[in-house]
């Protein structure tokens, strides 16, 4: 796994070892960040269950002004620190070892709005509607801005989570990548 793109291009980034985490593949993360590619520049980005960083690290590396990166394990905090630390991108990436739902709420009382929102949270667990619901609740999404979710193909997303409609997905295999943006 490495960064595959912008400033910090070709650095190997550090994985769990195990099956703890389940970092997105480059190839899958290259084809998505082709797609938002108009979507990073100077855009604020929150990275949950980061895992590694690895979403929140590119986007950064790509030209995003920020990113928030929330994690719970503690391993997992330590290896994204260590990634953080590899690339360079320290003074534009901020760590939370903090629980995803604690963490949007907090944004939310700060009033925090973000241009991305990256989601990859253990598959079929039942997390992404609920969070996706907190995050529209929360009021997180800048007017313009995407929840990108990465998911199982067997957790099926419905089109429209509150005011949030889902307006692309794009599958890999076994992972479905689903673009979630406020209606009109």
């Amino acid at each position: 796994m490495r960064v595959i793109g912008g400033q910090a291009k070709g650095v190997k980034l550090k994985s769990l070892k195990g099956l703890k985490t389940r970092p997105t593949s480059d190839r899958v993360k290259e084809s998505l960040f082709n797609i938002l590619a108009p979507y990073i520049p100077n855009s604020k980005v929150l990275d949950l269950f980061s895992g590694t960083g690895n979403l929140g690290i590119e986007a950064v590396s790509r030209g995003a002004s920020c990113a928030y990166l929330i994690e719970k394990n503690k391993k997992c905090y330590n290896i994204i620190k260590e990634n953080i630390s590899k690339t360079k991108l320290n003074d534009k990436i901020e760590v939370f070892i903090q629980d995803v739902f604690l963490s949007i709420k907090n944004f939310g009382k700060n009033k925090e709005k973000f241009d991305i929102i990256f989601m990859d949270p253990p598959y079929l667990k039942g997390f992404v509607i609920p969070c996706i619901e907190e995050i529209h609740n929360n009021k997180l999404l800048n007017l313009e801005g995407l929840i990108v979710v990465e998911h199982d193909i067997n957790d099926n997303l419905p089109p429209k989570i509150g005011r949030l409609i889902k307006f692309k997905e794009r599958r890999y295999g076994n992972t479905i990548i689903s673009f979630y943006s406020e209606e009109d």
